[in-house]
């Protein structure tokens, strides 16, 4: 990245957005608008978050604004929590950098017909059984073997090939993002590597800040929404945070590093390697895109499947079924994705295509890709916390189709890199500090609790006050966590 010589302006819109204007740098085709309050403002200027949304502005054929969420942190190329439109019919580009390593990294929220207070003196064991079934860690592997041409028929097919073979239920499908599937996937795009990557691995959390999470609902906020996804306050849900594993990180991982050479092919000059991109209707744009697809697809069949796993550990230890205990999918939304999407400029609809990185879609109600059974309340949204903190239920409002292209935040957020998150706990038994919270953990490494301890975190709760005042989507429910299970 290019060294910053001048202090970067932010020209307060109002209390909730920022800009960064495009005559701050030579080159920028657009402004940088920030979402944040004060607080999270500070913290976004501790790294190099800022100068990466203005990097993003120099992108070909972006439209409207390089768009950051307020928990927003550095990232690969694009800052994590950044969001950028390109116009595929004006020489607009797709960046990897602007989608992730862990492809389609996202999270979907099962609810249960249990109650808390149903699960006193029990909620250990009912870690332990999970943990057992779930298996999880650094290159861990699953219980589904595949052959290289079952994966390539699950990489096109989308979360359809998990429930085909009886991973859940049709209706699964209907609460997923995109029904589990981005058509575009070509599995002969994905390489080799990729595909001996992934083939173990299906089924798995992975390591970390992906996490299975036992949660109970501590507080609505939104009755109308909350009664329509059907969460009432002191109820157990499980919230599941994974992606698309090895195949997802090889996908990006070759392209970014062969880029550099694709984007001085196409004449595109960028003030970070790391946003290495091509024009979307080019060969190479295409080829990563159907493999950008494929991870995106066995990320859904990836949270399908572990799902099935959570399904059939409660019916065991509660030793009833599935309609007696609920276990029913609320929504499942990605995080790291791009996506062809209408969306309107001015008085005119276009299709676009949108990077979200580190952010969630958040269509509002009435839209036509959203389930009929929200269709009066928005999408929902799930914004994930880490062990100790909170998580959210939000929906979509129309102001994120106005000012966002659709979009939210996805998270916290980081404040403390993995190692410095090491260094600042030495000698704490994390798992001990939960459990006197009332939060059990099992771990399948000890060093992750250090790297994902809350305190590395930025507070969910300011980052969702923020989203809910700016309009881009509503707070429906809280959740605390009481088990979790981390890689």
């Amino acid at each position: 990245m290019k060294n910053v010589e001048k202090e970067i302006p932010l020209n307060k819109i109002d209390d909730y957005r920022w800009r960064i204007p495009k005559s701050y740098q030579k080159g920028m085709r657009v402004d940088g608008i920030v979402y944040a309050n004060e607080k999270l403002l500070r913290l976004a200027k501790s790294d190099e978050a800022l100068q990466q949304v203005a990097n993003v502005a120099h992108l070909p054929g972006i439209v409207g604004h390089s768009l950051a969420m307020p928990d927003l942190h550095w990232g690969y190329g694009f800052v994590i929590g950044g969001v950028a439109a390109t116009d595929p019919h004006a020489d607009g580009v797709v960046s990897p950098g602007g989608i992730g390593y862990d492809l389609n990294c996202g999270v979907r929220l099962i609810r249960t017909n249990i109650k808390a207070s149903q699960l006193k003196g029990r909620t250990r064991n009912l870690v332990n059984k999970l943990f057992e079934n779930i298996p999880c860690g650094v290159g861990s592997t699953g219980k589904i073997r595949l052959s290289i041409r079952e994966e390539q028929e699950m990489l096109e097919k989308g979360s359809r090939w998990a429930i085909e073979r009886e991973y859940g239920s049709p209706e699964d499908l209907g609460f997923t993002e995109a029904n589990g599937r981005l058509a575009s996937a070509d599995a002969t795009a994905a390489s080799k590597r990729a595909l001996e990557r992934g083939k173990n691995q299906l089924g798995t959390l992975g390591s970390g800040n992906h996490f299975l999470e036992m949660q109970v609902v501590d507080r609505i906020l939104y009755r109308e929404a909350a009664d329509a996804m059907g969460l009432t306050e002191g109820q157990v849900c499980v919230m599941i945070h994974t992606g698309s594993r090895g195949f997802g990180y090889q996908v990006c991982d070759e392209h970014v590093k062969t880029w550099v050479k694709v984007a001085q092919k196409y004449g595109i000059d960028l003030p970070d390697r790391q946003l290495a991109a091509a024009p979307i209707k080019s060969p190479e744009g295409q080829d990563y895109l159907a493999a950008m697809a494929c991870g995106a697809n066995y990320a859904w069949n990836n949270r399908q499947c572990i799902t099935h796993w959570v399904r059939q550990v409660f019916m065991d230890f509660f030793n009833t079924s599935q309609n007696e205990l609920g276990l029913e999918l609320v929504y499942d939304v990605a995080h790291n994705i791009g996506k062809f999407e209408k969306h309107r400029i001015g008085e005119v609809e276009k299709e676009l295509f949108v990077h979200r990185k580190g952010a969630t879609r958040a269509f509002p109600a009435g839209h036509p890709e959203i389930p009929e059974k929200y269709e009066k309340i928005g999408q929902p949204v799930l914004i994930p916390g880490d062990m100790g903190t909170a998580s959210y239920v939000l929906v979509g409002s129309p102001a994120a189709m106005e000012q966002t292209w659709g979009t939210t935040c996805h998270g916290a957020g980081r404040m403390l890199s993995r190692r410095k998150a090491i260094e600042a706990t030495k000698g704490r038994a994390i798992d001990k500090d939960l459990e006197k919270q009332g939060i059990f953990v099992r771990a399948e490494g000890r060093r992750t609790l250090h790297e994902e301890v809350p305190e590395a975190y930025k507070d969910v709760d300011e980052v969702v006050k923020v989203v809910d005042a700016a309009g881009l989507s509503r707070r429906v429910a809280r959740l605390r966590p009481i088990g979790v299970i981390k890689g």
